[in-house]
């Protein structure tokens, strides 16, 4: 039996979500149900992004694609779609629930704009 994920309502709410948090920096959240499967899990479809003031993505938690386990023309995909990109960087996230989900992506923000000089 699955346990139901209580924040899910509020990250689907935000979905279309857009503004400038400081700086000229913004953030960007789409969020959307689909049906569970094996690359989606928690039956949503999310993108959670924050850019800079040139509009690119400096940071961002999202499933849209696969990520590359290997690189090279023979690297393998995870089935599992959960990930976060810092810069260039694409890294595997583990997805609990949407609450942590929305909490993790706003801390990180925090702390990029923290970081900029930007409060």
């Amino acid at each position: 039996m699955r346990r139901r994920d209580e924040g899910l309502e509020r990250l689907l709410d935000l979905d279309g979500f857009l503004a400038e948090v400081g700086g000229g920096f913004w953030v960007k959240i789409i969020a959307q149900r689909v049906p569970v499967d094996n690359s989606r899990p928690h039956g949503v479809t999310y993108t959670l992004t924050l850019h800079d003031p040139a509009g690119r993505r400096v940071f961002g938690i999202d499933n849209a694609h696969a990520v590359r386990l290997t690189s090279g023309p023979a690297g393998r995909s995870s089935a599992v779609r959960d990930h976060v990109h810092r810069g260039d960087s694409v890294r595997g996230y583990v997805y609990r629930d949407a609450e942590t989900l929305l909490d993790d992506f706003w801390r990180e923000v925090e702390n990029m704009l923290k970081r900029e000089g930007i409060e």
